[in-house]
């Protein structure tokens, strides 16, 4: 990496819509301390959308939801990754590159879907319904990854159904994103009973609730959502297709159900826009702080590790899901 360090100063300026002074000075000693380790290390940072501000505009070098991460650390030039997010995320990086050092600064960043499905019950379900093409939606470990044909994010799962050219397939593990993958498709799919912690507490009623006490509010729906909440929405996407809806059509008020984070975030690149925030947390992806990011690197500490054989079939798993 060469070039100046950015002041905090100027990257104060990237937040403080959504930072006050007060909490922004507890967070400028690390911030600091990790803009330098990063160019000591040859390392970068990648952060999920739900990475909380300081860390998603601040010192992050490559953002966005699974999939875009997935496809940008196929081309990350430096020797560590840093993966702001949860452990399937900091697997499937270490899957892309497994000659790099992957790190996680907290191995306790799991995934309420990951935790869902083992990879027997993979096996098992291959047992009762012999012959049919398992999807496994990359909220998962490489373990499960290792037992599927292909993944698919909540961005591009109705295409790589839809490419296996089969009438009926098993998409594992999250049952909401299955149906309304479903309701999108005339492949029969079937389902898993995971559910996201954060997007299953959504209901229905929430959102007329919200309409009501904030008429013209434009509503987005993560698919992970339940289907009677994605069919009271306005929207429904990833959180990629979420930010790109508010680029392209600047509601003048919106609310996003999915995690907190994601708001702050879109809001502070699109100041004009009102942003209502039903606020559910994530308690996984908060376990990601300044404080661990910079231990990580300064320890080279939480490196992922995978079993060889597990790691081959679950990057063949990935590998096809980005090819389409």
């Amino acid at each position: 990496m060469s070039g100046a360090l950015p002041s905090a100063a100027s990257l104060y300026r990237r937040v403080w819509r959504v930072i006050p002074p007060g909490e922004w000075a507890a967070f400028s000693d690390d911030i600091e301390a990790i803009l330098t380790l990063k160019r000591e290390r040859n390392a970068v940072i990648l952060a999920h959308n739900y990475q909380t501000p300081e860390i998603f505009h601040c010192i992050a070098d490559i953002v966005g939801d699974s999939l875009a991460l997935a496809r940008k650390a196929m081309t990350v030039e430096a020797k560590v990754i840093v993966l702001a997010g949860v452990n399937f995320m900091a697997e499937t990086a270490k899957l892309l590159n497994p000659d790099k050092i992957v790190l996680i600064p907290d191995l306790g960043a799991g995934c309420s879907l990951a935790d869902s499905i083992t990879a027997q019950d993979v096996r098992l379900m291959r047992q009762r319904y012999p012959g049919v093409p398992i999807v496994t939606y990359v909220n998962t470990s490489a373990e499960v990854k290792a037992e599927s044909d292909i993944c698919c994010t909540s961005g591009n799962a109705k295409a790589v159904v839809e490419s296996l050219g089969v009438p009926r397939v098993i998409m594992l593990p999250d049952e909401y994103l299955a149906q309304n993958i479903a309701a999108q498709t005339d492949v029969e799919i079937i389902a898993w009973k995971g559910h996201c912690e954060v997007h299953e507490r959504f209901t229905p009623a929430d959102i007329r609730e919200l309409r009501e006490n904030h008429p013209g509010v434009t509503v987005l729906a993560h698919p992970e959502c339940p289907p009677d909440v994605v069919a009271e929405a306005d929207f429904s996407g990833s959180t990629a297709a979420m930010s790109d809806y508010v680029e392209r059509q600047k509601p003048p008020r919106v609310v996003l159900m999915t995690e907190c984070s994601m708001s702050d975030n879109v809001a502070l690149q699109h100041p004009e826009v009102e942003f209502i925030r039903p606020c559910n947390l994530c308690p996984h992806m908060k376990r990601i702080t300044l404080g661990n990011i910079r231990m990580a690197l300064e320890q080279n500490s939480h490196v992922v590790t995978i079993e060889p054989g597990i790691a081959g079939r679950a990057r063949l798993a990935v590998e096809r899901m980005l090819a389409i």
